[in-house]
């Protein structure tokens, strides 16, 4: 005679299913994601205040201006968290934004005179190749567009030629 499972082991089986794993994984990471907002958030806000009690002194225009490209640095890491939890993606954009302030905030910081060439060039080749990957990025989506506008009006032809046939875009919406 078989015994049907206690509901003890059913609930313990439940936790081991695929999609209990994967539901509790993203919650815990979104929480973690949150953690990091919040104190990014405590940090942009003590970072805030340092600078604007260096104002009292003697103006230092490299530190001040390091210290703005630093807070829109982590402004920008920010949006990149709350881009990450509304849509469960990381944005290249945001990213490649955050890369390019920081390469230049270590120019500033440093001085470009002070940076050794070898250094200057490499900078420089990130530079231009982070540069590249916003222009490829907006190309992209430009030729999507395109596309998806073509489609659209290939599909309005269709329809008023031969109104009762569905395309295999209607029947399988994605």
């Amino acid at each position: 005679m078989m015994r049907a499972p206690s509901s003890r082991h059913r609930f313990w089986k439940s936790w081991f299913q695929r999609e209990t794993i994967v539901y509790n994984l993203e919650v815990f990471q979104n929480f973690i994601v949150v953690s990091l907002c919040i104190g990014l958030f405590c940090v942009m806000l003590i970072r805030l205040g340092e600078m604007f009690l260096s104002l009292l002194k003697p103006i230092n225009f490299q530190s001040i201006t390091a210290d703005i490209l630093f807070v829109l640095i982590l402004v920008e890491i920010f949006r990149l968290l709350i881009i990450y939890l509304k849509e469960q993606r990381i944005s290249i954009g945001a990213a490649v934004e955050v890369s390019l302030v920081s390469a230049l905030r270590e120019v500033i910081l440093q001085g470009v005179l002070e940076i050794p060439l070898y250094q200057l060039l490499g900078v420089c080749a990130l530079l231009i190749t982070l540069g590249g990957l916003l222009f490829l990025r907006v190309w992209m989506f430009q030729r999507f567009d395109m596309i998806t506008q073509k489609r659209h009006q290939e599909l309005a032809s269709d329809r008023s030629s031969q109104p009762n046939r569905l395309s295999s875009v209607e029947q399988y919406p994605f």
